[in-house]
């Protein structure tokens, strides 16, 4: 596993290995392979991820992020 992999933010390329959607949380494990969860996934899986990922990036913060282009009453 590389430095560069743990602290690389997840792009919208970036698929849930579960269900296609966007990854918002990786999962790096002690072999150096990745699997990438999206919010729902991750929250499923959390205790198992926690027990067996050496590191989890978690980026699901940005789902209550507001758009700078959002209309004032979304704000």
């Amino acid at each position: 596993m590389t430095q560069a992999l743990a602290t690389e933010p997840l792009t919208a390329a970036d698929r849930c290995d579960r269900c296609g959607a966007r990854a918002y949380v990786r999962a790096i494990f002690p072999s150096g392979s990745c699997l990438l969860f999206c919010a729902h996934h991750a929250r499923q899986h959390a205790d198992a991820l926690r027990s067996a990922a050496v590191e989890v990036h978690d980026e699901t913060h940005l789902l209550d992020d507001v758009s700078p282009t959002a209309p004032d009453e979304e704000r």
